[in-house]
């Protein structure tokens, strides 16, 4: 049988994949996408999409509650668990076949099946109905990540969860372990908790939401224990007893080892790349524990074949897979396109209260060896903020001294996910302090609490 021509293929059909076949086909280039399970890949159908729904569900139900503190009565406010799941799905599904239309729309050929590389520019897929082979000059390798899972915490669906268990709960927890407090540990957390799970979050590093600027971490621990979560920092998990109903967990914090025990185990604690059984090692592609080790461009050393997303390393984010997928498909057509930073790159946390932010920490600011001007604001000082109801919170901004370059910027409170853009376009258009004291921010808004961390930097802050 003839291999089938293109000029791309590309593997998984996620944010990184399906965003380069369509900017390919915009470039005119004939492209292949194939995509073992669905299209839109996990973050659409198991990931971003799916968890916003849910933690938006949540928060209605958070505000229900708060009803008498706006002058209103709601009694009797509950939750139908299988609703707000279904409407999760329903969410999900709308999107991923939206996703099905661009591929027709763009003319993108899709291949529903698994994907091998048996020789350089060569891809066989096997399908419901037999084996296709593909051949194309450039390929793209997008098949994304899963669930780390770290042995004696193995995930049955039953008492221990991944996260896609935990999209699709057979039953609402009773006592809650969340392991791992990254973004996907502390999301999950936040829904459960918000729905009345006593909820336990076990951090093996010393703060919760490691990756996040210290100060911003120590306001999320801080605002997760008046919920009522139980935060346990640098504490491992060594084993977990199951038992009928029942799981007995072993905490090691500090030299000293405890039991707890819960009815349900959430286990976040990183993802492994999607590297296995494509004939990558073969080909001689390298891979750096369950990464595809590339270059700037997303290159991985074999002519014409590249790999994007998750499976590309960190930051492990659809949004950055996507600029990828729109990078790599400029290289192949000819372009000069810029690579991508991983500096400029946000990072969203959508817990109650939201987390986000570009750039660098303090931190890692001061450990490079800049002299730094750091400015605060509080939600408290913001009229739009007390208006909303949602007064706890700050935006943090971080500059070098010199040169007035806006190093960082860290966020923690009602819809920062929303703001952060706002220093996400002022890094991208290296603009300094002054641009931005010299930008009219609209009133009220929450996105002058931005302005004013800016002018904290300097010592002119107005409303503080």
């Amino acid at each position: 049988m003839a291999a089938k021509k293109f000029d791309v293929v590309v593997i998984g059909a996620g944010p990184g994949g399906y965003v380069a076949a369509i900017r390919a086909s915009q470039l005119g280039k004939s492209v292949a996408i194939v995509e073992r399970e669905n299209l839109g890949g996990i973050c659409l159908n198991w990931g971003c999409i799916p968890t916003k729904a849910m933690l938006r569900s949540a928060e209605v139900f958070h505000l229900m509650h708060r009803a008498s503190e706006f002058g209103l009565s709601a009694t009797g406010v509950s939750y139908d668990l299988p609703a707000v799941v279904a409407r999760s799905r329903g969410v999900a599904k709308q999107l991923s076949g939206g996703i099905g239309h661009l591929m027709k729309k763009n003319k993108v050929t899709v291949f529903m099946g698994d994907a091998t590389l048996p020789a350089k520019g060569r891809v066989s897929v096997k399908t419901a109905k037999g084996v296709e082979e593909l051949e194309a000059p450039a390929i793209i390798l997008a098949t994304g990540a899963r669930a780390r899972t770290l042995p004696g915490l193995e995930a049955d669906g039953d008492l221990v969860w991944t996260y896609r268990h935990a999209l699709e709960p057979k039953r609402m927890p009773k006592k809650l372990l969340v392991i791992g407090s990254g973004a996907i540990g502390i999301e999950f957390a936040s829904f459960f908790n918000t729905l009345g799970a006593d909820t336990t979050v076990v951090e093996v590093m010393d703060r919760v939401l490691p990756v996040e600027d210290a100060e911003i971490s120590a306001f999320a621990k801080k605002a997760f224990v008046k919920q009522g979560m139980n935060i346990l920092e640098k504490t491992t998990v060594k084993k977990l007893d199951k038992g009928k109903g029942k799981v007995t967990a072993h905490l090691e914090s500090n030299g000293k080892t405890e039991t707890m025990e819960f009815d349900t185990v959430i286990s976040a604690v990183g993802i492994v790349g999607n590297v296995e059984n494509l004939g990558l090692e073969a080909l001689g592609v390298k891979i750096d524990r369950t990464h595809v080790v590339t270059d700037e461009f997303c290159r991985t050393g074999v002519d014409g074949l590249y790999a994007i997303g998750d499976i590309a390393g960190a930051p492990w984010l659809a949004h950055k897979a996507s600029h990828e997928g729109v990078m790599v498909a400029e290289l192949i057509a000819g372009k000069h396109p810029h690579p991508i930073k991983p500096g400029s790159i946000a990072g969203c946390t959508y817990c109650h209260p939201q987390v986000a932010s570009v750039g660098m920490t303090e931190a890692k600011a001061k450990e490079a060896g800049i002299a730094i001007k750091v400015g605060r604001f509080p939600f408290i000082g913001n009229g739009k903020a007390i208006a909303l109801g949602e007064s706890e919170g700050m935006i943090k901004t971080i500059f070098d001294a010199k040169t007035g370059e806006l190093l960082g910027a860290h966020m923690i409170g009602a819809e920062v996910t929303e703001l952060i853009q706002g220093y996400v376009i002022g890094r991208q258009l290296e603009t300094t302090e002054e641009d931005l004291m010299h930008t009219v921010f609209p009133h009220p808004t929450l996105s002058e609490m931005m302005h004013e961390a800016v002018l904290d930097a300097y010592g002119q802050v107005i409303h503080m």
